[in-house]
């Protein structure tokens, strides 16, 4: 017998020692026992799909999620095209921060399998991830059309509807998700969030205390701290409030460490700021480019809107966005092909004076193109292209649209700094500076610095709109931004509640947007001691946006 033969049946006695015990682990619903032999097997060498898929998953609820992508791809070799390692890998690319990769995967996976409900629902957990809102509903929806007692699908459609402020929707879907699971993280999210916007703090913190003290997946942690400030804070429990959101952006930052933290070979979102900002001061004033010509399908007027996380951008667009002929794109990526062209991993771009001008032209005509297949037709209206962090682009904005409209978003540095502190914002570089105070405090003294030198040194039109203002001289202050960007006035600017319910909000604001009109700033006083570390890095910036100045 060759020395093959023997190695094979002895491995084959082996799987088979380890099998038996996997399977009737998971007849018994015993799912870590399982996880645990098959780790042993695998130490031991004997690799089926089986036992890869059970190892990552142990790999994953450890929070091991490159241990257990690894796990999965070699699981795939085995069986390539197998949807249950595909759903699976997409789930992990979601944890490690990879949301546009997982729904890659899954849009394959579900095109394959359309009866494969956990594929459905993690679909809506990828779409929950980019902000997809009404696509994240519709994959819940078909999760729970193929699995009605899937109750993670009703919670997240709780949670929705809780977040798009209707309540009957949301204690319905709520109702049906507790019968068949108590203590589904989504639901209680769902209805404490309820009872934070009735100002019924209490009751929303006796819903997550006793959440918290489970064991929860890494996010929904973040997510119920979140909310436990929120609860806190109606309650003007602001100390305990406080150490809630710092509890909650711990959490982010153990989450997203291995795929976020500053390296050598990943730069820090303020370093890459710094970047720009020395390219801008090199280069100094830049004389407005040659006339461009005419690219089909763009807009009439083009306006830029930007400022910083939770300054009021989400408001103003969906002022503009109320009007007749006005187009709003809020946070979608329409620079993305023009970044991977000009912008490096550090910042770092190239002459854009000296761009060749064929160069110029295809990329003005992509934006367009992305433009289009975002927003639909813009043709003859007004374009909004609404993202907090496009001042950092500026410089590439001058240079291929020298002719678009900048409209800037001032409010209280304190504010923004508190309020960015108490959000749990999509997974990226900028959410990892602003999950630290200090960092926070440091990296909007950079934007604002940027902006500050763009303004100075490019030709392009500019107009400021201070928070405090808008929220106390509503009408006078939308007819000065209306002017600027050349739209008529109209009652409908004063409708943008409506306007925000119809089309859905993308950001962390939707709660308050579709609230109406009212002032939100000044809650900085309640929380002054535990802002007064970084109070000396936003001094200049208070002194020139605070509501008091």
């Amino acid at each position: 017998m060759s020395i093959k033969v023997v190695k094979r049946r002895r491995e084959a006695r082996g799987a088979d020692m380890y099998r038996p015990r996997i399977e009737q682990a998971l007849t018994a619903g015993k799912v870590a026992e399982a996880a645990k032999i098959a780790a042993s097997a695998l130490a031991a060498g004997h690799v089926d799909t089986l036992v890869l898929n059970l190892a990552a998953w142990r790999k994953e609820e450890a929070g091991d999620y490159g241990g257990a992508h690894a796990l999965l791809k070699r699981a795939l070799a085995l069986a390539p095209g197998d949807v249950l390692i595909l759903g699976s890998i997409a789930a992990v690319l979601r944890k490690q921060g990879y949301p546009e990769e997982a729904l890659t995967i899954l849009d394959r996976v579900v095109a394959a399998e359309p009866r494969h409900a956990a594929a459905w629902l993690e679909r809506g957990y990828v779409l929950d991830a980019l902000r997809a809102d009404a696509a994240a509903i519709e994959s819940y929806e078909r999760a729970l059309a193929i699995e009605p007692t899937l109750a993670p699908a009703l919670g997240k459609l709780a949670d929705a509807a809780a977040r798009r402020g209707d309540t009957a929707a949301s204690e319905t879907y709520a109702h049906r998700a507790l019968a068949l699971n108590p203590a589904e993280p989504s639901v209680i999210f769902a209805l404490a969030l309820l009872a934070i916007e009735a100002r019924d703090g209490a009751s929303a913190v006796a819903r997550l205390e006793p959440l918290l003290a489970t064991k929860l997946a890494p996010d929904d942690r973040t997510r119920a701290l979140t909310l436990l400030g929120d609860a806190l804070d109606r309650q003007d429990r602001t100390a305990e409030a406080f150490a809630a959101y710092q509890r909650a952006q711990h959490s982010f930052r153990e989450i997203y460490r291995p795929q976020l933290e500053p390296s050598r070979s990943r730069p820090s979102h303020r370093s890459f700021i710094e970047k720009i900002m020395a390219q801008v001061e090199s280069a100094g004033a830049i004389p407005p480019p040659a006339p461009q010509s005419p690219v089909a399908g763009a807009a009439d007027m083009h306006v830029f809107l930007l400022g910083y996380p939770r300054s009021g951008t989400t408001l103003i667009e969906n002022v503009l966005a109320s009007a007749p002929g006005v187009v709003a794109l809020e946070e979608r990526d329409t620079l993305a092909d023009i970044d991977a062209a000009l912008l490096a991993n550090d910042g770092t771009m190239p002459p854009l004076d000296s761009l060749d001008p064929a160069l110029v032209e295809r990329l003005r005509a992509t934006y367009w193109e992305r433009v289009h297949q975002l927003g639909g037709p813009v043709e003859g209206k007004v374009l909004v292209d609404m993202n907090p962090f496009n001042g950092l682009k500026l410089p590439i904005i001058a240079r291929l649209f020298p002719d678009a409209r900048i409209v800037i978003m001032r409010r209280d540095p304190r504010d923004v700094m508190l309020s960015c502190f108490r959000i749990s914002f999509t997974p990226g570089t900028a959410a990892w500076a602003l999950s630290d105070l200090t960092e926070a405090a440091r990296h909007y003294d950079a934007l604002m610095r940027l902006i500050d030198r763009c303004r100075e040194t490019l030709p392009l039109a500019y107009h400021e709109v201070r928070y405090d203002r808008l929220v106390t001289e509503f009408e006078p202050t939308v007819h000065a931004l209306a002017d600027f960007i050349g739209l008529e006035w109209t009652d409908e600017f004063t409708r943008f509640d409506r306007t925000a319910k119809s089309r859905g909000v993308r950001t962390a604001s939707e709660t308050q947007v579709r609230k109406g009109l009212y002032n939100g700033g000044g809650q900085w006083r309640r929380y002054a001691d535990a802002l007064a570390p970084v109070l000396p890095i936003l001094d200049p910036w208070i002194a020139r946006f605070g509501s008091d100045a």
